[in-house]
């Protein structure tokens, strides 16, 4: 017997993944999102107040990621993300003014680092070996545990770039999360993290397309449509109750659950997840940025950490962002601005704005909620997780939760069926 059918719950970037995966098998997909909306997380949306299509967030992906690549040539939407054809990241000091680029070499071996117009300002080459502690760590390690976090390289590198990965503290950070992330991009030299923007939003790159690949392949997408709770009958989920009514599961058909931790912790009896989060604070300004304003900048000493241009409006993002992402919006929007400014030379009026924030927006990645951590199989031989919130051995990023989708897709294809 082969597997007929599957459904996944839940529509975010790991549940497309998933279900894309299995429809390019020939398996019938039903994906279900209690949500208005797709995307989770990785969506887009017609904002009101600033009459203009805005993502949730600035999510930015690297030329290397893998599952990225593969999920995009999989739905025809490799064209989606744009960027420069050399990996080059401008930085700017606010506390002193101080402006650079780092500009990787392309291959692993990083001869950059010993040239001082490419690397980090008052820096020598001999500080970058400090960063060997991150290829390999041991288990169970802070990042603050395996290398030095201090000085130049730390402040104006890794930091910022670290901070943005985990959205986490980063001396706080995993290790072992912050070391695959480091293995995955700078060992493996700059062709490998050349930065990558959706264009022109999210969802035109990453969900708008997947939505049309599973249906042009019999699948079904249905919005509005929650999971109350799952029957079990042994070792299998037998029924799902939705909001709209019940559904019985036959021994050929697989049930992927690609929701939120705390959503699968409500479905599943006894199931080990991250309970511990951390916000995600985002500013959308509508001014179109000069002509020569770079695509992205990255700001040390300042409340936002990362400014990009886009053709309509500059955007801004604040990682870890728990002790300002309860502060009034107007405020917030003025505090964001005032460091654009200072970084652009911009006027300091407030131009027109909106906040995102998002509370819940990754699991807190240290090392205790990487531990929580579950496998995509679960004890039920039908029944598998997805989320970058699964051992994927990454922190919570796109690419993660890709590859969770992949394994899931991959797990339920091969599932004993009787």
């Amino acid at each position: 017997m082969t597997l007929a059918k599957a459904h996944v719950i839940g529509a975010g970037v790991a549940g497309l993944s998933a279900a894309v995966a299995l429809a390019k098998a020939g398996v019938a997909v039903s994906v279900s999102d209690s949500a208005a909306q797709v995307g989770g997380r990785c969506r887009s949306y017609f904002d009101p107040q600033l009459s203009m299509m805005l993502d949730n967030g600035n999510h930015l992906v690297m030329s290397g990621n893998r599952a990225v690549s593969d999920y995009l040539a999989i739905i025809g939407a490799s064209d989606r993300l744009v960027g420069p054809d050399e990996a080059a990241f401008d930085f700017c000091d606010l506390e002193t003014d101080e402006r650079w680029t780092i500009r990787p070499n392309p291959s692993s071996l990083a001869w950059w680092v010993l040239s001082p117009s490419r690397r980090v300002p008052d820096t020598m080459a001999r500080e970058y070996l400090g960063l060997i502690g991150l290829l390999g760590p041991k288990a169970g390690l802070r990042v603050d545990q395996a290398i030095a976090c201090k000085g130049p390289v730390w402040r104006r590198l890794m930091e910022p770039f670290l901070l943005a990965a985990l959205n986490t503290k980063p001396e706080d950070g995993s290790a072992a999360l912050a070391a695959a992330i480091v293995r995955e991009t700078l060992a493996k030299g700059g062709s490998a993290y050349r930065p990558r923007i959706a264009e022109p939003t999210l969802a035109s790159a990453f969900v708008d397309p997947a939505v049309a690949y599973i249906e042009a392949h019999g699948g079904v997408v249905q919005t509005g449509r929650r999971l109350r709770s799952m029957e079990f009958d042994g070792s299998r989920v037998t029924k799902l109750v939705f909001s709209d009514g019940e559904e019985t599961v036959s021994t050929d058909v697989a049930v992927i659950l690609a929701t939120p931790p705390w959503t699968a912790q409500d479905l599943i009896p006894g199931l080990s997840a991250p309970d511990e989060f951390r916000a995600i604070v985002n500013g959308h300004f509508k001014l179109a940025p000069p002509h020569a304003m770079p695509a992205m900048v990255g700001v040390i000493g300042g409340v936002v950490e990362w400014i990009f241009a886009f053709p309509d409006r500059i955007s801004v993002t604040v990682s870890a962002a728990d002790a300002i992402v309860d502060l009034d919006r107007e405020e917030l929007a003025r505090r964001l601005w005032a460091d654009v400014a200072a970084v652009h030379d911009l006027p300091p009026e407030l131009p027109e704005w909106q906040i995102v924030k998002e509370k819940r927006a990754t699991f807190a990645a240290t090392v205790e909620q990487d531990e929580k951590r579950p496998e995509a199989k679960t004890a039920w031989d039908n029944l598998i997780l997805a989320g970058d919130w699964t051992q994927t051995g990454l922190p919570a990023t796109i690419e993660g939760a890709l590859r969770s989708g992949f394994k899931a897709a991959d797990l339920a294809r091969g599932m004993a069926l009787v």
